[in-house]
């Protein structure tokens, strides 16, 4: 603890305000307490931040415990109460919930850093768990002494020390503390690698954690080292928010694949952990498919558009007509869902994803294009007309694809399929006259 004491003392100036946040439990109280001693040295001030997640019957009293002592040892006190969890993945809910909370005090108080109780241990599992679960060569690191988090300076003091060390500091200094007992329940997947892969690991070594603080610290230097590199080359191949994609494939494979993350992390930002490692792979496969136009759709309404040279993103909502003009449909047509709408020989089936035409009933050539105002179609099996819109919300087309939702017409601009969706009376069924056979999949 005395390390984590010095580097307080060194780090923090008079005229600072801290933000310690505080569950009531043997670290964050020893975190807490250790920070209140830098306060009887320097002019500081401190706001402990709780936060009461409401699943234990125990969460109301330990809310009540952290204020008093803050009103004992003088500490602005600040509560966080979650009611309710609209995620069905409740550790990453809480941890956003308590994040967006600390962000607001260190707003309100204009503090200067936000201090964490993660120890030793802690960073052991981490790690451990990331090795297993998969992670970047930043997340292999676990967690650094100091990070920030967008405009959050976040201080971790006891990264030195293990959950034993803090503990024994504890009943040396008669810090008063809670517990929570769901820390010991096998349900959760750190509790695990907590009770049976760190015994085994300190039983190896006792300062184990010291070894794998000085791994995080190599790691987190490498993994700089390469984001200067990875920032150099990234200038140079993303131009206006696009990739050159000449220059592109003049750098190193592993330069490749960096480039491609960091693209993506600045255009999904908060929304980075819907992009998984098989969204790298299609875009790789997307620029090296010989084709100089193609679409591809991904997470949150985004469509990633290769055009010619270049590569990017854009917002699904963007009409494709601004991106592919109408095109004759005399080939295979790759459209933004991922399905092909291209001419058969034969088809067995007589769905709406097979449209059968006869060339005397239309005007060649066929064109695919999508929505515009006003469509309407000869419904097969209807009188009269039906609007195209009223289709596609009827079939629970997204309002954002319904603009971008591909349609067959005829030169004269007669609309002859809606693919997968509906036919028109120009459909013919298998037992009738045809030599025009589509089909979408």
């Amino acid at each position: 603890m005395q390390e984590a004491l010095v580097f307080l003392k060194n780090k923090i100036k008079d005229n600072q305000t801290l933000v310690v946040a505080c569950s009531g439990g043997p670290d964050s109280m020893a975190l807490l307490y250790l920070t209140n001693l830098v306060k009887k040295e320097k002019k500081i001030k401190i706001v402990c931040a709780h936060v009461n997640h409401n699943v234990r019957k125990e969460s109301k009293n330990e809310a009540i415990f952290v204020k008093k002592f803050c009103e004992e040892q003088q500490i602005i006190f600040e509560l966080k109460e979650i009611t309710n969890y609209e995620n069905e993945n409740f550790h990453n809910y809480a941890r956003n919930e308590r994040y967006n909370f600390f962000q607001k005090i260190i707003d309100k108080y204009q503090a200067d850093y936000l201090l964490t109780a993660h120890h030793g241990d802690d960073l052991i599992e981490t790690i451990m768990m990331r090795l297993v679960r998969g992670s970047s060569l930043k997340g292999y690191a676990g967690f650094a002494i100091e990070s920030n988090l967008n405009n959050m300076k976040i201080l971790r003091p006891l990264i030195y020390t293990t959950k034993l060390e803090i503990e024994t500091w504890d009943k040396k200094n008669n810090i008063p503390y809670v517990i929570d007992h769901s820390n010991e329940k096998d349900v959760y997947t750190r509790n695990r690698y907590r009770k049976y892969l760190l015994p085994f690991l300190k039983k190896e070594d006792p300062n184990v954690h010291r070894k794998f603080y000085q791994f995080s610290e190599e790691i987190l230097n490498a993994n700089n080292y390469i984001e200067k590199e990875v920032n150099k080359n990234y200038n140079q191949v993303v131009i206006d928010n696009k990739i050159n994609i000449k220059l592109f494939w003049e750098k190193d494979i592993f330069i490749q694949q960096e480039i491609l993350k960091k693209y993506l992390i600045e255009w999904y930002s908060k929304d980075i952990d819907l992009i998984q490692k098989k969204h790298i792979s299609l875009l790789f496969k997307i620029i090296k498919s010989k084709k100089k136009n193609e679409t591809l759709n991904f997470p949150l309404n985004s469509l990633v558009i290769k055009e010619n040279n270049f590569l990017y993103l854009i917002e699904d909502k963007v009409d494709i007509l601004n991106i592919i003009d109408k095109q004759i449909l005399d080939t295979p047509f790759y459209l933004p869902n991922n399905h092909v709408i291209k001419k058969v020989d034969e088809c067995e089936t007589d769905g709406n994803d097979i449209c059968r035409l006869n060339f005397k009933d239309i005007t060649l050539p066929l064109y695919i294009r999508t929505r515009q105002n006003g469509d309407k179609m000869l419904v097969k099996n209807m009188n009269g007309h039906k609007n195209i819109n009223d289709i596609l919300m009827e079939n629970n087309i997204h309002p954002l694809k319904r603009d971008t939702y591909p349609i067959i017409e005829d030169a004269k601009g007669t609309i002859v399929w809606l693919p997968n969706l509906k036919k028109s009376q120009f459909d013919k069924t298998k037992s009738e006259k045809y030599d025009i056979i589509l089909r979408y999949y």
